[in-house]
């Protein structure tokens, strides 16, 4: 899963982001409004942690931009603030959930993972495709069955495909959703060729279909219509 952290305070801003990279996530930080809106005009996110009170602007007009744009990101608001109105006037501006400050952070990963299941897996932590089989809590893969040995990177790769199946994904954005904003600015993504690579090969050895294709020129595809 990638984050956007939208978070002015710097101390608490690094404990999340910490936090969340030691659990496996790619996590990138914003520490302002005009950050934060740079950032989700550029890149996309899985999840954006929003809080509500900012240097220059206010998170919920944050949230107001990102429906005017159409950014599907799932969205858990993190505020001081703990009134009814403002979890309300969040909620209907588009918040998935609420979370109050102070927190604890294993909270905080609990309801992340459930919007993420909720937008992008249909609320099951099982992801299931012909013989291809996925489960996002033990993060282990399985093909007719049989467990795949394959790495946290490989994983996310297949489940970012599986999840955007008959999408033409640049080698660009698969860079920067499993690696980070940073690969924007590399000169080639080759390495993404290798980790697709691996990929087939893995999922032919168990007898599964290759549903990768390559679109020459622009990225890759996992196409549904191949049996």
């Amino acid at each position: 899963m990638k984050v956007l952290v939208v978070e002015d305070n710097k101390e608490i801003a690094s404990s999340i982001h910490d936090f969340l990279v030691r659990e496996g996530y790619i996590c990138e930080l914003a520490y302002s409004f005009d950050e934060a809106q740079e950032k989700l005009l550029l890149y996309s996110y899985d999840c954006v942690l929003l809080d509500i009170m900012l240097p220059d602007g206010n998170g919920l007009e944050l949230l107001k931009f990102m429906k005017e744009k159409g950014i599907q990101s799932g969205v858990l608001i993190i505020s001081a603030k703990d009134a009814m109105d403002d979890k309300i006037r969040g909620l209907e501006g588009g918040g998935d959930d609420y979370i109050t400050k102070p927190f604890h952070l294993p909270e905080l990963h609990a309801r992340l993972r459930a919007i993420y299941r909720r937008k992008q897996l249909s609320g099951s932590n099982i992801v299931t495709f012909n013989e291809i089989t996925l489960n996002t809590d033990t993060l282990e893969a399985t093909v007719h069955g049989s467990l795949l040995d394959i790495t946290r990177k490989e994983f996310d790769l297949l489940l970012y495909l599986v999840v955007n199946k008959n999408r033409v994904l640049s080698r660009q954005s698969i860079a920067t959703h499993l690696w980070g904003d940073y690969t924007d600015n590399l000169a080639n993504f080759d390495f993404v060729y290798q980790h697709i690579k691996n990929l087939r090969k893995k999922i032919s050895a168990a007898n599964g279909a290759d549903y990768i294709d390559t679109v020459y020129g622009l990225g890759y595809k996992f196409n549904s219509s191949k049996t």
